[in-house]
Protein backbone atom coordinates (compact mmCIF):
# COMPACT_ATOMS: atom_id res chain seq x y z
CA UNK A 1 0.00 0.00 0.00
CA UNK A 2 1.50 3.61 -1.23
CA UNK A 3 -0.12 6.95 -0.42
CA UNK A 4 -0.90 6.68 -4.12
CA UNK A 5 -3.61 4.24 -3.53
CA UNK A 6 -5.38 6.73 -1.04
CA UNK A 7 -6.85 10.28 -1.68
CA UNK A 8 -9.32 12.88 -0.39
CA UNK A 9 -11.86 12.59 -3.32
CA UNK A 10 -13.76 15.73 -4.12
CA UNK A 11 -14.75 16.66 -7.77
CA UNK A 12 -18.19 17.73 -10.03
CA UNK A 13 -20.07 20.37 -9.60
CA UNK A 14 -20.62 21.73 -5.43
CA UNK A 15 -17.07 20.86 -4.86
CA UNK A 16 -15.74 24.01 -4.08
CA UNK A 17 -17.92 23.80 -0.97
CA UNK A 18 -16.02 20.95 0.44
CA UNK A 19 -12.17 22.81 -0.35
CA UNK A 20 -11.38 24.25 3.26
CA UNK A 21 -12.13 20.49 4.31
CA UNK A 22 -10.31 18.65 1.54
CA UNK A 23 -7.54 20.94 2.41
CA UNK A 24 -7.59 20.01 6.31
CA UNK A 25 -8.18 15.84 5.50
CA UNK A 26 -5.23 15.98 3.13
CA UNK A 27 -2.84 17.38 5.87
CA UNK A 28 -4.46 14.60 8.42
CA UNK A 29 -4.55 12.10 6.53
CA UNK A 30 -1.11 12.56 4.17
CA UNK A 31 -2.53 12.20 1.35
CA UNK A 32 -3.74 14.40 -1.92
CA UNK A 33 -7.26 15.63 -2.57
CA UNK A 34 -8.19 14.39 -6.07
CA UNK A 35 -10.84 14.43 -9.03
CA UNK A 36 -10.59 10.78 -9.89
CA UNK A 37 -11.10 7.59 -7.35
CA UNK A 38 -8.35 5.60 -6.13
CA UNK A 39 -8.62 2.16 -4.22
CA UNK A 40 -9.05 4.29 -1.04
CA UNK A 41 -11.27 7.36 -0.75
CA UNK A 42 -12.14 9.35 1.81
CA UNK A 43 -15.22 10.88 -0.21
CA UNK A 44 -16.19 14.43 0.16
CA UNK A 45 -17.97 14.54 -3.27
CA UNK A 46 -18.32 13.30 -7.22
CA UNK A 47 -20.97 12.56 -9.58
CA UNK A 48 -23.17 9.79 -9.04
CA UNK A 49 -21.43 7.24 -11.30
CA UNK A 50 -18.26 8.20 -9.36
CA UNK A 51 -19.80 7.87 -6.33
CA UNK A 52 -21.72 4.53 -7.11
CA UNK A 53 -17.85 2.81 -7.88
CA UNK A 54 -16.31 4.27 -4.64
CA UNK A 55 -14.56 2.59 -2.30
CA UNK A 56 -15.56 5.10 0.58
CA UNK A 57 -14.12 5.26 4.03
CA UNK A 58 -17.76 6.71 5.42
CA UNK A 59 -20.21 4.27 3.80
CA UNK A 60 -22.63 6.05 0.96
CA UNK A 61 -25.69 4.84 2.51
CA UNK A 62 -24.65 6.60 6.05
CA UNK A 63 -23.90 9.44 4.26
CA UNK A 64 -27.44 10.03 2.97
CA UNK A 65 -28.74 8.79 6.18
CA UNK A 66 -26.92 11.16 7.97
CA UNK A 67 -28.63 14.09 5.42
CA UNK A 68 -32.29 12.88 6.33
CA UNK A 69 -33.52 12.93 9.82
CA UNK A 70 -36.94 10.58 8.20
CA UNK A 71 -34.47 7.94 7.63
CA UNK A 72 -32.39 8.65 11.41
CA UNK A 73 -36.14 8.49 12.82
CA UNK A 74 -36.75 4.75 11.29
CA UNK A 75 -33.44 3.98 12.00
CA UNK A 76 -33.15 5.01 15.22
CA UNK A 77 -36.46 3.35 16.24
CA UNK A 78 -35.53 0.22 14.55
CA UNK A 79 -32.64 -0.06 16.98
CA UNK A 80 -33.75 1.49 19.96
CA UNK A 81 -32.24 4.59 20.25
CA UNK A 82 -32.81 6.56 22.63
CA UNK A 83 -34.76 9.87 21.19
CA UNK A 84 -37.33 12.15 21.93
CA UNK A 85 -40.74 11.01 20.69
CA UNK A 86 -40.59 11.29 17.29
CA UNK A 87 -43.54 10.83 14.54
CA UNK A 88 -43.49 10.48 10.69
CA UNK A 89 -46.99 12.03 9.46
CA UNK A 90 -48.42 12.08 5.89
CA UNK A 91 -49.98 15.52 6.90
CA UNK A 92 -50.16 18.41 8.90
CA UNK A 93 -53.81 17.52 10.19
CA UNK A 94 -52.36 14.06 11.50
CA UNK A 95 -49.68 15.83 13.50
CA UNK A 96 -51.47 18.82 14.69
CA UNK A 97 -53.71 15.95 16.59
CA UNK A 98 -50.65 15.55 19.10
CA UNK A 99 -51.54 18.86 20.38
CA UNK A 100 -54.85 17.15 21.27
CA UNK A 101 -53.55 14.21 22.53
CA UNK A 102 -50.87 15.75 24.54
CA UNK A 103 -51.66 19.02 25.92
CA UNK A 104 -48.76 19.34 28.30
CA UNK A 105 -45.91 18.91 25.73
CA UNK A 106 -44.20 20.47 23.13
CA UNK A 107 -43.64 19.31 19.41
CA UNK A 108 -41.60 20.64 16.67
CA UNK A 109 -41.60 19.63 13.18
CA UNK A 110 -38.03 19.37 11.42
CA UNK A 111 -36.80 20.44 8.08
CA UNK A 112 -35.50 16.60 6.93
CA UNK A 113 -32.69 17.79 5.02
CA UNK A 114 -31.62 20.95 7.10
CA UNK A 115 -28.86 21.04 8.83
CA UNK A 116 -27.75 24.16 11.86
CA UNK A 117 -31.46 23.43 12.55
CA UNK A 118 -32.32 25.37 9.55
CA UNK A 119 -35.76 25.51 8.77
CA UNK A 120 -37.34 23.98 11.95
CA UNK A 121 -39.92 25.33 13.52
CA UNK A 122 -43.20 24.86 16.45
CA UNK A 123 -45.60 22.32 15.62
CA UNK A 124 -48.98 25.14 16.47
CA UNK A 125 -52.59 24.38 15.36
CA UNK A 126 -53.41 25.37 12.32
CA UNK A 127 -49.99 26.27 11.07
CA UNK A 128 -48.42 26.14 7.46
CA UNK A 129 -45.64 25.03 5.49
CA UNK A 130 -43.88 26.53 2.47
CA UNK A 131 -44.80 24.99 -0.81
CA UNK A 132 -42.96 21.62 -1.47
CA UNK A 133 -41.74 20.75 2.25
CA UNK A 134 -40.72 17.31 1.94
CA UNK A 135 -42.87 14.57 3.21
CA UNK A 136 -43.90 12.89 5.27
CA UNK A 137 -43.25 15.24 7.80
CA UNK A 138 -41.05 14.71 11.17
CA UNK A 139 -42.22 15.46 14.61
CA UNK A 140 -41.00 15.07 17.12
CA UNK A 141 -41.35 16.04 20.92
CA UNK A 142 -39.33 19.51 21.72
CA UNK A 143 -37.69 19.52 25.08
CA UNK A 144 -37.57 22.78 26.84
CA UNK A 145 -34.64 23.50 29.11
CA UNK A 146 -34.11 26.10 31.59
CA UNK A 147 -30.65 26.53 29.97
CA UNK A 148 -30.86 25.39 25.79
CA UNK A 149 -27.82 23.35 25.06
CA UNK A 150 -26.94 20.05 23.13
CA UNK A 151 -23.90 18.27 23.42
CA UNK A 152 -21.76 16.38 20.96
CA UNK A 153 -19.61 13.56 21.10
CA UNK A 154 -17.46 12.22 18.11
CA UNK A 155 -16.64 8.44 16.49
CA UNK A 156 -13.96 7.58 14.33
CA UNK A 157 -13.54 3.37 14.13
CA UNK A 158 -15.25 2.45 17.05
CA UNK A 159 -13.61 4.74 19.46
CA UNK A 160 -15.71 7.60 21.02
CA UNK A 161 -14.09 11.09 22.46
CA UNK A 162 -14.58 14.82 22.30
CA UNK A 163 -17.40 15.30 24.81
CA UNK A 164 -18.52 19.61 24.00
CA UNK A 165 -21.27 21.46 24.61
CA UNK A 166 -23.66 23.79 22.56
CA UNK A 167 -23.84 26.73 24.49
CA UNK A 168 -25.01 30.50 24.07
CA UNK A 169 -22.59 32.67 25.19
CA UNK A 170 -23.38 35.91 27.28
CA UNK A 171 -24.90 38.46 25.62
CA UNK A 172 -26.17 36.54 23.56
CA UNK A 173 -30.19 36.00 22.68
CA UNK A 174 -30.72 32.48 22.78
CA UNK A 175 -32.92 30.19 20.08
CA UNK A 176 -34.50 27.50 20.90
CA UNK A 177 -32.87 25.45 18.19
CA UNK A 178 -28.96 25.38 19.86
CA UNK A 179 -27.23 25.88 16.58
CA UNK A 180 -23.60 27.03 15.96
CA UNK A 181 -24.99 28.94 12.93
CA UNK A 182 -27.39 30.58 15.53
CA UNK A 183 -24.83 31.86 17.91
CA UNK A 184 -23.77 29.36 20.03
CA UNK A 185 -20.53 28.14 21.03
CA UNK A 186 -18.83 24.98 21.66
CA UNK A 187 -17.78 24.33 24.99
CA UNK A 188 -15.18 21.57 26.59
CA UNK A 189 -17.76 19.71 28.41
CA UNK A 190 -14.85 17.30 30.06
CA UNK A 191 -16.19 13.24 30.90
CA UNK A 192 -19.23 12.02 29.20
CA UNK A 193 -21.71 10.27 31.03
CA UNK A 194 -21.68 6.82 30.44
CA UNK A 195 -25.63 6.47 29.79
CA UNK A 196 -24.81 9.65 26.94
CA UNK A 197 -21.75 7.19 25.44
CA UNK A 198 -24.13 4.01 25.14
CA UNK A 199 -27.00 6.22 23.56
CA UNK A 200 -23.89 7.77 21.20
CA UNK A 201 -22.58 4.69 20.68
CA UNK A 202 -25.91 2.97 19.61
CA UNK A 203 -27.36 5.81 17.31
CA UNK A 204 -23.94 5.70 15.18
CA UNK A 205 -24.75 1.96 14.89
CA UNK A 206 -27.76 2.46 13.46
CA UNK A 207 -26.79 4.90 11.12
CA UNK A 208 -23.83 2.66 9.82
CA UNK A 209 -21.53 4.94 10.95
CA UNK A 210 -20.02 3.36 13.97
CA UNK A 211 -16.90 1.73 12.12
CA UNK A 212 -15.67 4.79 10.01
CA UNK A 213 -16.72 8.56 11.26
CA UNK A 214 -19.39 10.48 12.69
CA UNK A 215 -20.83 12.42 15.66
CA UNK A 216 -24.04 12.08 17.70
CA UNK A 217 -25.76 15.56 19.42
CA UNK A 218 -27.47 14.84 22.54
CA UNK A 219 -29.17 16.43 25.41
CA UNK A 220 -30.53 15.80 28.67
CA UNK A 221 -34.06 15.71 29.42
CA UNK A 222 -35.14 17.38 33.00
CA UNK A 223 -35.76 13.55 34.15
CA UNK A 224 -31.68 13.07 33.38
CA UNK A 225 -32.38 10.87 31.01
CA UNK A 226 -29.74 11.28 27.75
CA UNK A 227 -31.67 11.76 24.47
CA UNK A 228 -29.92 11.71 20.78
CA UNK A 229 -31.18 14.67 18.65
CA UNK A 230 -28.82 13.26 14.98
CA UNK A 231 -26.11 12.04 13.88
CA UNK A 232 -23.21 13.71 11.01
CA UNK A 233 -20.61 12.96 8.96
CA UNK A 234 -18.69 13.75 5.91
CA UNK A 235 -19.62 13.65 2.39
CA UNK A 236 -21.69 14.52 -0.62
CA UNK A 237 -24.80 15.89 1.33
CA UNK A 238 -22.51 17.66 4.37
CA UNK A 239 -19.66 18.00 6.99
CA UNK A 240 -19.13 17.52 10.33
CA UNK A 241 -18.40 21.50 11.68
CA UNK A 242 -14.46 21.67 13.10
CA UNK A 243 -14.75 25.36 13.87
CA UNK A 244 -15.17 24.39 17.77
CA UNK A 245 -13.13 27.42 18.85
CA UNK A 246 -11.54 24.50 20.88
CA UNK A 247 -7.93 23.45 19.54
CA UNK A 248 -7.34 20.99 21.64
CA UNK A 249 -10.75 18.94 20.35
CA UNK A 250 -9.74 20.01 17.04
CA UNK A 251 -6.57 18.18 16.33
CA UNK A 252 -8.07 15.49 18.02
CA UNK A 253 -11.07 14.92 15.65
CA UNK A 254 -8.41 15.24 12.71
CA UNK A 255 -5.91 12.78 14.76
CA UNK A 256 -8.90 10.10 14.99
CA UNK A 257 -9.86 10.26 11.36
CA UNK A 258 -6.61 9.68 10.67
CA UNK A 259 -6.00 6.86 12.86
CA UNK A 260 -9.22 5.11 11.90
CA UNK A 261 -8.49 5.97 7.92
CA UNK A 262 -5.15 4.40 8.26
CA UNK A 263 -6.63 1.32 10.18
CA UNK A 264 -9.15 0.62 7.76
CA UNK A 265 -6.57 0.75 4.90
CA UNK A 266 -3.12 -1.01 6.65
CA UNK A 267 -0.91 -1.11 9.45
CA UNK A 268 1.12 1.40 7.86
CA UNK A 269 1.05 4.81 8.57
CA UNK A 270 2.44 7.53 6.74
CA UNK A 271 3.91 9.73 9.66
CA UNK A 272 5.66 6.28 10.56
CA UNK A 273 6.20 5.23 13.81
CA UNK A 274 5.90 8.31 15.92
CA UNK A 275 2.73 9.47 17.45
CA UNK A 276 0.03 10.72 14.67
CA UNK A 277 0.94 14.87 13.61
CA UNK A 278 -0.11 16.35 10.63
CA UNK A 279 1.43 16.51 7.41
CA UNK A 280 2.55 20.23 7.83
CA UNK A 281 3.95 20.18 10.92
CA UNK A 282 6.87 18.20 9.00
CA UNK A 283 9.32 16.04 10.40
Amino acid sequence: MTLSDCCILNSGGGAWAFEPLARQLSDALWVEVSEIPRAHNYLLLADDSTVSQCNSFVPIAAMGMASDKRLLAKAFADHEVSTPQTFLFDSLEEAERLLADSPDRQWCVKYPTGCGASGHRMLTANMTLPEGWPMPLIVQEFIRLERPEVYRLYGAAGRLFGWVARRFPSGVRPSPWVAHARGARYEAAGEPPAEAVTAARKALEASGLLDSFGCVDLLVTSAGRWVVLEVGTDGIFNHVDRDLGLPAIERLIQEQIAEAFWSRVGVWRPWGATPWRPRSAGG
